[in-house]
């Protein structure tokens, strides 16, 4: 496939962007391209909103997967594209539009002049949240075709179009969302004495929330809990009867997450204790951290080194991605796309560089045959 077909599957997808087991029009778009491709060594299902697609190899003696994900953020797109998303407050802000094209590219020559072994594609759901890589994995439909190894990619704004980056071990941390709902007793601002205000038991939990990874997690660990989100109240002379404190933990250890989320409970009671109050905790989605196999990591730089682009060793990040869940169970890896973009990930001005397109195809051919 061409660049300029790839950048007009990007366009079109990048119109549609749609919440997590909501992908509704991009299933139907992705199964309308893929019945364009040549079927002969084609096998298609779907599961949810999401599909799979099994390349059938000349003389298979294993299963390779490559996952990429479908799902668009809530965020109001303001890149000036004129091709600019049609559902207002969502966009493909994470780059799974790219993601999408990439694995269409790669999907459309196999079918045509398929591998020695296996391929299996996989269009997973609900990335952003709730989460679709653990249902998938857990379902009849993967089960059955479960590959011997994977891998995935993921565009990086903050690298050049033609640099691949990733490393061995940890690359991408455990997550966990994070809502905390305050109840308390509202009342007139002239007499806080009758009433419980949850603007102040709110403030005095997030003053508190800080400490919680500055003394109660070991130094040498990684953690960090951040609020993002604060509500409470609805006129500025009426005391607030609730409050709502919405944000994420990340750690590198996954023992660390749950140490966290019991200083948090702890710490709800003490508040619930000190504000008169009750305070109810939701974790949210949770991710398992994305850790790389040594050994496909060698070999996916082996083939890396066969082609026009550059190698980078990554860093470990605070991000989160719920491919975690899927090395947990199959040897793999994931690598970093460099797109060359001013804005990055979850930014509502992300400008990713199509001609990362084609260096991604090409790279997923290779690595589907290398590896």
């Amino acid at each position: 496939m061409n660049l300029e077909d790839l950048k007009r599957i990007r366009r079109d997808l990048h119109q549609i962007p749609e919440l997590g087991f909501q992908e509704y029009k991009t299933q139907q778009y992705l199964l309308d391209k893929i019945s364009t491709y040549p079927q002969e060594h084609l096998t298609i299902k779907t599961w949810k909103t999401g599909i799979l697609v099994l390349v059938k190899g000349k003389n298979a003696t294993r299963t390779i997967g490559f996952r990429a994900d479908i799902d668009g953020l809530p965020i109001t797109e303001q890149t000036g594209y004129g091709f600019k998303s049609k559902h207002v407050g969502k966009m493909h802000a994470c780059g799974h539009d790219f993601h999408m094209t990439i694995a269409l590219g790669a999907l459309e020559d196999l079918a045509t002049s398929p591998l020695e072994d296996n391929a299996l594609f996989l269009f997973q759901p609900a990335e952003e949240g709730p989460g679709g890589a653990l249902p998938m994995l857990q379902s009849e439909e993967f089960i059955k075709w479960k590959p011997d190894c994977i891998f995935a990619l993921h565009i990086a704004p903050e690298l050049s179009v033609g640099d691949v980056s990733t490393r061995a071990g940890l690359l991408f941390a455990n997550t966990s969302e994070l809502f905390i709902d305050f109840k308390g007793k509202g009342g007139h601002a002239a007499y806080p004495h009758l009433t419980k205000d949850m603007v102040v038991a709110a403030s005095n939990f997030v003053t508190q929330l800080q400490q919680i990874v500055s003394r109660r997690i070991d130094p040498l660990e990684s953690a960090v809990v951040t609020i993002g989100k604060v509500t409470g109240g609805f006129v500025q002379n009426v005391i607030a009867e609730e409050a709502r404190l919405e944000g994420t933990i990340r750690t590198l250890n996954p023992m660390v997450i749950d140490e966290v989320k019991h200083h948090i409970e702890m710490l709800a009671k003490g508040t619930e204790f000190s504000h008169d109050c009750s305070i109810s905790i939701d974790y949210g989605s949770n991710y398992y951290q994305v850790y790389n196999s040594e050994e496909y990591v060698e070999k996916f730089k082996k083939v890396v080194m066969e082609q026009d682009v550059n190698w980078i060793e990554a860093r470990a990040a605070m991000t989160g991605e719920d491919f975690g869940y899927i090395l947990n169970d199959i040897p793999g890896f994931m690598f970093w796309l460099g797109v060359d973009s001013p804005y990055g990930l979850h930014h509502s001005k992300l400008q990713a560089n199509e001609d990362a397109l084609h260096v991604g195809v090409n790279l997923v051919k290779e690595t589907l045959r290398g590896i």
